[in-house]
């Protein structure tokens, strides 16, 4: 007998939807709520580390994932400039241990769509236009409405809604994200036949300028700057802004900046980063993923650490028989030291540039974050 038979969950993401995976295989009645008509329908690319990789092999989507991405095993560091020389190639660690590359990179509409095809095969129930509008919670259970007006009752809900989660907010709890102090720039664009791998160039006019492999003909590009105010941008201007950016680096940037056009979806979002440093559960409703903590990119674990909690969370809602305070503090003893050691090596790493300490030991400590991640979750 399971802790759960019928749970709901708030977000179609990586947290909710490898959550509503692992359960429904487990025979737990699942629905997930999604506010957007089509969650793989907005994105450029996104970095996989292999901690998230090895989660996607339990899922039992890492078959497609390895098809619909480009992987890799080594790291290239390259100085700005014109001639844009390579200053080394480091191997990268295998956090997922052997069965896994160190790195694959890939488009983010791709990795929504292979999981919410998952999801479906293993009888979740995917509602897309969909939200929790409120619940109400007692000892065994959690009355849910929806935005239509229909209530359901369920034995857990996990809201796994994002950056701004209204499940967080409904549950009283007041941690939001809060800007780092940098913004970053991201294109979708042709991958230039040179680029096998991700290379970072540190400093130049922008703190880090960067590219990530996703496909044998795409890949992504980025530049991190110091936070600027570029809502109010049109296309265009978004677009001359960030080929502006990018005169500083030559190599492959010379092929990417003449990509960087209405087709590359160029955007601009600030760093974030939160952490709720207690529970994240109240009673029976619980949040995990983005809603419970969010780091910036510059160490590439977001998604690692969302499918991360649901893979803990459902191992402990399946092997247990109640919803009960020691399934609380097992789940919480995994993954808030965890989650609260990637968030702030996460953010430690955009301070240092910040703070222009050219001699920080950023290889030392994308090391041990890289030896913690090796260990399963």
């Amino acid at each position: 007998m399971t802790a759960v038979s019928r749970v709901a969950i708030a977000g179609g993401g990586v947290a909710g939807i490898a959550a509503a995976i692992l359960l429904a295989e487990g025979g737990v009645h699942v629905d997930v709520f999604e506010q957007k008509p089509d969650p793989g329908a907005l994105g450029s690319g996104i970095t996989l580390q292999g901690n998230a990789l090895r989660v996607f092999g339990r899922l039992g989507v890492w078959p497609a994932v390895q098809e619909a991405s480009y992987s890799f095993d080594v790291l290239g560091i390259r100085a700005p400039g014109p001639e844009a020389p390579v200053l080394a190639q480091i191997p990268d660690q295998r956090t997922g241990g052997e069965d896994y590359p160190a790195t694959a990179g890939m488009y983010r509409p791709d990795l929504a769509r292979i999981l919410t095809e998952r999801a479906r095969e293993v009888g979740a129930n995917i509602h897309l236009g969909a939200t929790v509008a409120s619940f109400e919670q007692d000892d065994d259970g959690v009355d849910v409405t929806l935005s239509d007006g229909r209530t359901d009752r369920y034995d857990l809900l996990i809201g796994a809604d994002g950056l701004h989660s209204s499940i967080r907010s409904m549950l009283g709890i007041e941690v939001a994200p809060h800007r780092t102090g940098m913004g970053i720039w991201r294109a979708f664009v042709p991958r230039p036949e040179a680029v096998t791998h991700t290379d970072l160039y540190y400093g130049g006019p922008a703190f880090i300028a960067g590219y990530c492999p996703t496909g044998e003909d795409s890949m992504y590009a980025y530049l991190v700057e110091a936070a600027q105010d570029h809502g109010d941008l049109g296309e265009a201007e978004r677009i001359e802004l960030m080929r502006d950016l990018s005169q500083g680096y030559g190599g492959p940037w010379e092929e990417i900046r003449s990509s960087l056009t209405a087709s590359a979806r160029v955007n601009y979002t600030w760093f974030t980063a939160h952490l709720v440093p207690d529970a994240w559960n109240r009673g029976r409703v619980v949040i995990i993923g983005d809603a419970a903590h969010s780091c910036p990119p510059t160490i590439a674990q977001g998604a690692a650490q969302a499918a991360e909690d649901a893979l803990v969370l459902a191992e402990l809602l399946l092997a247990r028989d109640a919803v009960d305070v020691s399934l609380w503090d097992e789940f919480h003893a995994r993954r808030l030291p965890r989650a609260k050691a990637v968030v702030e090596a996460s953010v430690q790493v955009g301070q240092w540039m910040l703070d222009h300490e050219r001699d920080a030991d950023v290889p030392g400590l994308m090391y041990r974050v890289g030896s913690l991640v090796s260990e399963p979750a």
